[in-house]
C-alpha cells in the first residue's frame, strides 16, 4: 500500500504561483510513478503533469505546459507541483496519484490516490 498526502493548495490571484506537495509513504513509493489530476466543479477529472520513479520522463497536459513544472525528491518520497501564471481556470481540487507502471498514471487509473487538495484562482 501507498499512502499519498497532498499540501500546499490556497487562494491566490490570477498571475500568481503556489506549489503544491505529496507526501507517499508505505512499500518502497519511490519505485512508483506519480502524478497529478484536477477536478474543477462541475467538470471531470483532468490529467495535468506526471513524473516517472527516475525523475527523467516527464508528462503535462497542453494546458499547463510552460507554466506548471513537476518534480520529484526520492529522498523524501515527496512529488511537487510548482504552478506559475495560475489562471482562474486552473481553479480545482488537485489530487495526486502513484502506480507502479507510469502510464496508468497518466491515464487516470493508478492504484493510488490522495485526498486533494483545493487551489482557488481569483481573477
Amino acid at each position: 500500500q501507498v499512502q499519498l498526502v497532498e499540501s500546499g493548495g490556497g487562494l491566490v490571484q490570477a498571475g500568481g504561483s503556489l506549489r503544491l506537495s505529496c507526501a507517499a509513504s508505505g512499500r518502497t513509493a519511490s519505485n512508483y510513478a506519480m502524478g497529478w489530476f484536477r477536478q474543477g466543479a462541475g467538470k471531470e477529472r483532468e490529467f495535468v503533469a506526471a513524473i516517472g520513479w527516475s525523475d527523467v520522463s516527464t508528462y503535462y497536459a497542453e494546458s499547463v505546459k510552460g507554466r506548471f513544472t513537476i518534480s520529484r525528491d526520492n529522498a523524501e518520497n515527496t512529488i511537487y507541483l510548482q504552478m506559475n501564471s495560475l489562471k482562474a481556470e486552473d481553479t480545482a481540487v488537485y489530487y495526486c496519484a502513484a502506480d507502479f507502471v507510469p502510464g496508468r498514471v497518466v491515464a487516470g487509473t493508478g492504484d493510488y490516490w490522495g485526498q486533494g487538495t483545493q487551489v482557488t484562482v481569483s481573477s
